[in-house]
């Protein structure tokens, strides 16, 4: 879109007095949401975008205190073609729909995308037959300009792989993407078109009745129409709540090397081995912030809120990424992570409940889940419809974002940004250049961070090589400041992860 810097950057002082706050109601019945989401994970965040388009009051409950705080914020930030799932099923519809939608979408939405394509590599003969096999399939399931390579056509366009490969299968429409800030830019879109958040809200009751269904949280009572049950890991759960049964989901936990953007030029596509019963593989692949990412491998039955790094998986993922491509320096690791994905379906079930037509279940939501988000949510917008509340588009929905990345700007670009607005000229995090005029930007969106990991989702700050060590302290100070709270109040990420306490004899503690 064209560059406008009066638009996104008006002349402000260097000090807000206020912040927009956070949308709590506490000990009160709301009456009445045409819509309550359960959940802010990618799911949850597209199908509040999605809803926003119409006349409806819509509220998104989450239990955490940001969006985009699960599965969302650790996984592969892979946008798959779709020629994994089964011809057939909902995974293979929305995947193959939501991949073709999401260069736009991200375009609108200001949202980091690269459509760098995959290859799913055969290192022997039976591979070489299971990803023909994988190319029938995608072609049943629609993906365009599949095709599967020769051993020299391979190494023509990604040089670095391993040179016992024998050939590999070619999808040129999957992509790269970040998919906390894609969840983020959806939501808060969302809110601007009038959708309603409610955080550190987890929901404890679900009440029927002929009128509407009661949903309870620790801090208010809401009722509405229809609900949308997005709440990942804990979907079952919360189906239970009215109920529900028919599937029980749990938690396979996959384990990441993160590696310097001096790694990132190793690979230019995804590159996956060939996919088995527990998942699509170890895969090496660039960022679309520059670094090169390598995992996951696959723990089945781990606790849901279990995300430690156990040295055994990250030694099987080094080995089995040396196996697709030579030369990665593991030296280079910036960052471990682990995040944990739904299992338990063999498909995504995007349906309303047996127990009651009003709740939609969008459950399982494994891979494809982050490609497959947007279209997942056209279909929840229908079941919506279906369950009888009228979708009347509005006149002025909003369907753009705009946002000051300052290091994509061109040296005038940033002359003016700078002259309308001088925290743009004051560089906080070196190792991605992001200024205070971006973090105070973001802290004053529709759907604020409030602790020093929800600038660095927003923003970047703190993903380079330091990780925070040099600029962490700036951000805190700066969201202290601008939320007008004492630096204590801020944590780093979730309740309790305190970074200061107090001062002893005059220093921070």
């Amino acid at each position: 879109m064209p560059f406008s810097s009066a638009s996104i950057c008006p002349r402000r002082p260097l000090r807000y007095q206020q912040s927009l706050p956070r949308i709590y109601f506490r000990n009160t019945v709301i009456t009445l949401y045409d819509c309550i989401i359960i959940g802010g994970g990618i799911t949850g965040c597209a199908a509040a975008y999605e809803l926003s388009r119409y006349d409806l009051r819509i509220l998104l409950l989450e239990k955490e205190n940001d969006v985009a705080c699960g599965t969302t914020r650790a996984n592969s930030a892979i946008i798959h073609a779709g020629y994994d799932p089964i011809p057939g099923s909902n995974m293979a519809r929305t995947n193959v729909r939501g991949c073709a939608m999401m260069p736009e979408l991200c375009r609108r939405l200001n949202v980091p995308f690269k459509q760098v394509g995959s290859l799913v590599l055969a290192f022997n003969e039976e591979d070489l037959a299971h990803i023909r096999k994988l190319y029938d399939r995608g072609c049943e399931n629609g993906v365009p300009g599949l095709k599967v390579l020769t051993r020299e056509e391979t190494l023509a366009i990604e040089p670095n792989i391993e040179d016992e490969v024998c050939g590999a299968l070619y999808a040129p429409t999957a992509g790269i993407v970040s998919p906390w800030e894609l969840a983020l830019a959806l939501a808060e879109t969302a809110a601007r078109n009038g959708v309603e958040f409610a955080f550190e809200s987890p929901v404890t009751a679900i009440e029927r009745s002929d009128a509407c269904l009661t949903v309870t949280t620790p801090n208010a009572t809401y009722e509405t129409r229809t609900i949308i049950n997005a709440a990942g890991l804990y979907a079952d759960k919360i189906h239970a709540l009215i109920g529900g049964t028919g599937f029980e989901l749990h938690a396979d936990k996959g384990a990441y090397f993160l590696l310097d953007k001096n790694q990132g030029k190793l690979a230019r596509q995804v590159v996956f081995q060939c996919p088995s019963e527990k998942g699509k593989g170890v895969l090496v692949s660039p960022t679309v912030h520059g670094n090169l990412i390598v995992g996951p491998d696959a723990v089945p039955g781990n606790p849901p809120e279990d995300v430690s790094v156990q040295a055994e998986s990250l030694a099987m993922i080094r080995a089995a990424a040396c196996r697709s491509i030579r030369g990665i320096d593991f030296r280079e690791n910036i960052r471990n992570f682990a995040g944990n994905r739904a299992r338990g379906l063999s498909d995504f079930l995007i349906e309303a409940s047996p127990v009651d037509a009003r709740f939609i279940n969008l459950a399982g939501i494994q891979s494809p889940g982050l490609s497959s988000a947007p279209a997942i949510a056209e279909e929840a917008a229908q079941l919506v419809a279906k369950a009888g509340v009228e979708l009347t588009a509005k006149k002025t929905f909003i369907d753009t974002r705009e946002k000051i990345v300052f290091k994509e700007l061109s040296r005038e670009q940033q002359a003016e940004v700078i002259a309308n607005n001088p925290l743009y000229g004051r560089i906080v995090c070196r190792c991605e250049t992001i200024t205070e005029g971006e973090i105070v930007d973001a802290i004053h969106r529709p759907l604020p961070p409030h602790t020093v990991d929800g600038v660095k989702r927003r923003c970047g700050s703190g993903m380079g090589r330091c990780q925070g060590g040099f600029c962490g302290i700036r951000v805190h100070e700066i969201l202290a400041r601008e939320l007008n709270v004492p630096m204590e109040a801020i944590v780093k990420d979730r309740p309790g992860s305190y970074i200061i306490l107090g001062e002893t004899k005059g220093g921070a503690v």
